[in-house]
């Protein structure tokens, strides 16, 4: 296809076949790109399309060690300034590969999230552990599928895992030190939003302390099985959630909350721009949100073209 209306910028090899599949139902003239074997020419003032969807996983670089963060962040960055618009586009990926970001974001609309200590030196942790309290949990900036997120009970704990370099560190040189918030029934909440506005949500629920809980059927690979089911928040938490994704320019995306057990108090602490949408969505749904993010796609090509 020589001149698309939408390209498909993706990482995960089996992920967005539901996605390409809806797509080629749809007529749409699109095409994917994959970032395995990807370059570009910083002279080249041609975007592959008017109109672009970033499907990059903060967890790709569980995958592979040359991951494509940070290469999509100058890659959209060079495609906007060539006039495409990139969906979930440079800034929102910034958000995106930052926890640090997101809960400074979170704080900012004035909503509650986890007491949470940011450094960039393993020294620091202990300060920082002190002026959380414990138990607490440590956390990678850039996360994804519940890595590098490791629960401490004690300084002693924490002390020993300092001197065994083995505290989460991440990719980016910034760690989290973080209240360890008991969830109320075990479940965190993920409200899954597509044009800024709520889409539906999910109560995800699982044994002990298990941090990955994407409801996909693909991130569920070597993990503990999650239960989970439709939920409706109630419209506060509705409305927060549209004012988080819209303050993070998110097309497309979700939003974790959970209920603190010790007070009843929402605490909103992750914004994930990659939705995979639920397993089996016609038996949790009754309805595909693949099919809802297409007709969406659709109108926001002849947005485009008007705006050409």
């Amino acid at each position: 296809m020589a001149h698309p209306d939408l390209v498909v910028f993706y990482e995960h090899p089996v992920w967005f076949a539901p996605l390409f599949a809806a797509l080629d139902r749809s007529g749409i003239a699109w095409s994917a790109l994959c970032a395995t074997g990807h370059a570009f020419d910083p002279s080249d003032p041609v975007p592959p399309a008017p109109l672009v969807l970033n499907r990059i996983a903060m967890s790709s670089f569980l995958r592979q060690a040359e991951h494509p963060i940070f290469y999509a962040q100058s890659l959209f960055a060079q495609w906007e300034g060539l006039g495409a618009r990139v969906l979930n586009g440079s800034v929102a990926l910034a958000l995106d590969a930052s926890k640090a970001r997101q809960l400074a974001l979170i704080h900012r609309l004035g909503l509650n999230a986890p007491a949470t200590r940011v450094v960039h030196a393993r020294a620091d942790l202990v300060a920082a552990a002190e002026a959380i309290g414990f138990p607490l949990v440590v956390k990678a900036d850039i996360g994804g599928a519940g890595a590098g997120i490791v629960r401490y009970d004690t300084l002693a704990e924490l002390r020993d895992a300092i001197a065994a370099a083995t505290v989460p560190a991440g990719i980016n040189g910034v760690t989290l030190v973080q209240d360890y918030v008991p969830r109320r029934g075990g479940r965190i909440t993920r409200v899954e939003t597509l044009g800024g506005r709520y889409l539906y949500a999910l109560d995800i629920e699982s044994d002990g302390d298990t941090f990955d809980l994407c409801p996909a059927d693909a991130c569920a690979v070597g993990r503990p099985p999650v239960r989970m089911a439709r939920t409706d928040p109630p419209p506060e938490l509705i409305a927060a959630t549209e004012a988080i994704v819209q303050a993070a320019g998110l097309d497309l995306g979700g939003v974790e909350y959970l209920i603190d057990d010790r007070d009843g108090v929402a605490r909103f602490y992750d914004i994930n721009a990659l939705s995979n949408f639920v397993a089996s969505p016609l038996d949790v749904l009754g309805w595909d949100p693949h099919d809802r993010l297409v007709d969406w796609l659709g109108q926001q090509i002849a947005k485009t073209r008007e705006a050409a």
